[in-house]
């Protein structure tokens, strides 16, 4: 299809030479290519040169970049829209990207509007308040549940990926709940693991409906999780886990805290993992800010005195021995594994 002078070439993803021709317009642009990418679009000229580009994983567009030959031919704009039609035929609506702060104006002008931004990054999504919305929504269903909700003196929450819930996590959640009026279980919105979001969220749900102060949400799209936060145009990679944390907390401070009246979150100790480690930090260092105290619970140990962890679980299943894997993990767990395996 041509657009003007120039022609569009897509793919699911590109391979062979469109994509090193791509990798290698982005690099010219000072972008690194997506690996996760999984739709991609070029404008070029007639004699095959890109002259605008731009990618979709999942429901974050990525790598948008314009020629500087051809800025201001609101080409931005073009590829938005043939990025966009796509994610509507694969029924996506609701699209975020991720981008550079003084990107700002070049991104409201094609409809997407400001969540949030950090010195570093900024992040944006195509349904003006949409952000706003999900916390209503949360509202609402907190208070189907807490018709008081708003009145409670101490409201925690806990954000977790649950991959699968284990006896670590019901042991997490029993503590905290001990200690709040409620407790907000928030697990987190993605497909990246062995077991899907909708094999979590009913795990959570199912293995803690005994907790009678305790409501289970869906994350969503809002809380930031590596498996979505683009990387492609930050010079210094080694500063990603820093920066997409920021975000992440501020994300939850901003709206989740002040929207929920949360003022702790609960958190495990992390023997085992450096990155989960300095998250941790960062919370205890940034969420005071918004009123919030964090709170570290020693994690639960299995006999030999090992932290009981989704990751053990998953280790102990790829090594075939699910019966040690049952062993960490509550009855709803044991009923999906046995299913699954």
């Amino acid at each position: 299809m041509a657009y003007g002078q120039l022609y569009e070439e897509t793919g699911a993803p590109f391979k062979g030479r469109k994509r090193e021709k791509l990798v290698s317009f982005l690099s010219d642009s000072g972008l690194d290519y997506d690996d996760t990418v999984d739709y991609s679009v070029m404008l070029c000229e007639d004699d095959g040169t890109p002259a605008a580009a731009g990618s979709l994983s999942g429901k974050v567009i990525k790598c948008i970049a314009v020629a500087e030959s051809h800025r201001g031919e609101n080409l931005t704009a073009r590829v938005i829209s043939l990025i966009t039609d796509e994610a509507v035929r694969r029924g996506i609506t609701h699209l975020f990207l991720y981008t550079k702060p003084e990107n700002i104006a070049q991104f409201s002008g094609v409809s997407f509007y400001p969540v949030l931004r950090t010195k570093d990054v900024l992040f944006m999504e195509n349904k003006k308040g949409g952000i706003d919305e999900f916390v209503e929504n949360l509202k609402a269903e907190t208070a189907e549940k807490f018709p008081e909700f708003q009145a409670a003196k101490r409201t925690g929450a806990i954000v977790a990926n649950c991959n699968p819930f284990t006896l670590g996590h019901r042991y997490l959640m029993e503590k905290a709940a001990a200690e709040c009026d409620i407790l907000h279980v928030f697990v987190v919105s993605e497909n990246a693991g062995i077991f899907t979001d909708e094999e979590r969220f009913a795990m959570v749900k199912s293995g803690v409906s005994d907790l009678e102060n305790v409501i289970v949400h869906r994350s969503g799209d809002y809380m930031v999780s590596k498996a979505v936060f683009p990387t492609y145009f930050l010079k210094d990679k080694s500063k990603a886990g820093d920066i997409g944390c920021e975000l992440d907390l501020k994300i939850f401070g901003e709206y989740f805290a002040s929207g929920l009246g949360i003022n702790a979150r609960f958190v495990g100790t992390e023997p085992y993992s450096e990155v989960t480690a300095a998250y941790n930090s960062a919370m205890k260092e940034m969420l005071p800010a918004y009123g919030v105290k964090v709170t570290e619970i020693t994690r639960m140990a299995d006999p030999s005195g090992k932290a009981v962890s989704a990751s053990r679980v998953r280790e102990l299943l790829a090594e075939g021995r699910k019966e040690e894997a049952l062993s960490l993990v509550p009855d709803v767990t044991k009923t999906v594994i046995e299913e699954k395996f």
